[in-house]
Formats: structure tokens, C-alpha cells, sequence
């Protein structure tokens, strides 16, 4: 029996964002219950920083910097990004009180979802469905059934193939709502 795109590669993901998510509740009740609260403030400023080295990838593929892998550029900023968002997460805390760091917390964990996506299912997901529909005609099914017994995999795969449209702008958004907050708290802090 055929396992579908669905359960095959969106489930995994699904996890390893949830895990993103586990881990920012246990370090934020760690900091609170060792009363080390203050130590979040500072994960906001690593976090930033290691999201900054993660964009070495894209200052690598669009030809800005000749040095490195792009591949091996690729898998640092896949984990660098996961790492600092955690980070920053555990900085946003969950008692936030105003719009800004919401906002923030929102366009940040979206833009690790899409990032994940585009990881971890488009290529995975666009392979398996390319293996089935060869499965499926070379058991003799025509084209148009195979198209019909593989419409929710192809609808699955053709949405997960906007990830890109998603993923650049929130990551400038966030890029700017970042700067904001960083020229925010130099401004009005005590």
C-alpha cells in the first residue's frame, strides 16, 4: 500500500517544528524555575547573532561572497536558523506586552515553518510523487488515472512548492521588525 506525501513527509516536519516549539517551553520553565530569567534577554542578542552568520548562505547564492559550499552553506543555515530561533524564542518568552514583540514571535515562527518546508518536504515530497506516477503507468494505469489517484499528492506537493514566495518577505519583515526592536531598547533603555 502506497503511504501518502501527507503522512510520509508533512508528519516529520510537523514534528521537528513541534520540537522547536518543546524545547522553547523547557528552557523558558528552566530559566524560571532556577529564577534566571534575565538570562533570556541575552539569548535575544545570540540568537540574532547566529541567525546573522546563517545568512551567509544567501549572501553565497546570490554570488555577494565566492567562499564556501553552497551546500555545506545550505545545511549551516538550516541548522544556525533552527538554533537561533529556538534562541529567540526562549527571548520573546510567552508574556508578551506589546504589539511589536508578538508580531515578531508570529512572522519568526512562520518563516521557520516555510523554511522547514522547503528543507524538508518539497524535494522529498516532489521525488515521491515523480516515483509514484512511474509506479502507477508502468502498471499500465493511463496518465489521466494516475493524475486522478494521485490529485491530493499533487495538490499537496504544487502548495508546497510556493515556499519560497513565503520565506524571502517574512524574513525581510522580520529582518526589519528585528532592527526596530534592536534601535528600541538602545533608545529607551535605562
Amino acid at each position: 500500500m502506497k503511504v501518502p506525501i501527507f503522512i510520509k513527509q508533512v508528519l516529520p516536519f510537523l514534528f521537528l517544528f513541534s520540537l522547536m516549539i518543546f524545547i522553547t517551553i523547557i528552557i523558558d520553565y528552566l530559566l524560571h524555575y532556577f529564577h534566571l530569567v534575565f538570562i533570556g534577554r541575552y539569548l535575544g542578542v545570540i540568537g540574532t547573532c547566529i541567525i546573522m552568520v546563517s545568512f551567509f548562505y544567501s549572501l553565497r547564492k546570490r554570488k555577494i561572497i565566492q567562499s564556501g559550499s553552497p551546500k555545506d552553506l545550505l545545511l549551516i543555515h538550516e541548522y544556525l536558523a533552527w538554533i537561533g530561533s529556538v534562541l529567540l524564542l526562549v527571548h520573546a518568552g510567552i508574556h508578551f506586552n506589546a504589539i511589536l514583540p508578538w508580531l515578531a514571535v508570529l512572522l519568526l515562527l512562520m518563516n521557520v515553518a516555510s523554511g522547514l518546508v522547503g528543507k524538508f518536504l518539497l524535494k522529498k515530497a516532489s521525488l515521491a510523487l515523480s516515483s509514484n506516477r512511474q509506479k502507477l503507468q508502468l502498471s499500465g494505469v493511463s496518465e489521466e488515472e494516475a493524475d486522478k489517484k494521485l490529485f491530493l499528492d499533487t495538490i499537496t506537493v504544487d502548495a508546497m512548492r510556493k515556499w519560497r514566495v513565503v520565506h524571502l518577505p517574512m524574513a525581510f519583515a522580520l529582518g526589519i521588525l528585528s532592527l526596530l526592536h534592536i534601535v528600541t531598547i538602545l533608545l529607551f533603555s535605562k
